[in-house]
């Protein structure tokens, strides 16, 4: 690989971030296809190649988006369909976690207690942020965590292939607490968990949402150098 080449890829990286305010501009479909189809060559467990991708058109996009805002309302108590974070979260997870919520709440001018500020992200964030495309994923139940990683690095890919072609993104785990609805709507078999979204377009760069930079930890504070 070329140094240059080598660059591309290191911006593409270092760029890419959680973006909650897309532009309507369409993507080109034979490019979100590509994209799957780079997505694919990510590394699985014995070439097991787990992920479920669903692709959102247009009139199953909007019957689900009203489907999920409605159940916005609905005082039933919903369960996750998975628990991506533990029942309770320590230092330094819950330091980082609140941190990063309360900077994009208040680059939103939502402030604690303000519930109608928080529904209204929250429908956003139902509504896949306004993005062009919404991607939904799904793993079959019956695999184990060896393929969730495999997953995960699918994912990643996905969204950096995405960032090399000067898309934006943002994974979503809310659909995973909305499962029921997503699954009825998309008619997704109960052999299939409900793992995230994937919203897809071109960052709107008016939007405060997107002026947020979470903080990394430097090197040090994570890695151990084994002699």
């Amino acid at each position: 690989m070329s140094a240059a080449a080598a660059e591309a890829v290191e911006k593409a990286i270092a760029s890419r971030r959680a973006v909650r305010a897309f532009l309507p501009d369409p993507v080109d479909p034979a490019l979100v296809r590509r994209l799957i189809e780079l997505a694919a060559q990510a590394p699985s467990g014995t070439n097991m190649q787990p992920w479920r991708l669903r692709v959102l058109g247009p009139k199953v996009r909007a019957r689900l988006e009203t489907a999920l805002v409605a159940a916005l309302d609905d005082p039933s108590p919903r369960e996750e369909e998975y628990r991506y974070y533990p029942a309770t979260l320590r230092e330094p997870y819950l330091s980082r976690r609140r941190k990063v919520g309360w900077d994009l709440y208040g680059l939103l001018g939502v402030a604690k207690g303000d519930h109608a500020g928080m529904r209204r992200q929250t429908e956003a964030n139902l509504r896949f942020f306004g993005a062009p495309v919404a991607l939904m994923l799904t793993v079959d139940r019956d695999l184990e965590i060896g393929s969730w990683l495999d997953l995960g690095g699918f994912i990643q890919t996905l969204l950096i292939a995405a960032q090399g072609h000067d898309l934006d993104s943002c994974p979503q785990a809310i659909f995973a607490s909305f499962h029921g609805v997503v699954r009825r709507e998309l008619a997704i078999p109960q052999s299939e968990v409900v793992v995230c979204g994937i919203a897809l377009g071109k960052a709107d760069p008016e939007a405060p949402a997107n002026r947020l930079v979470p903080e990394r930890e430097p090197v040090e504070g994570f890695t151990s150098w084994l002699d």
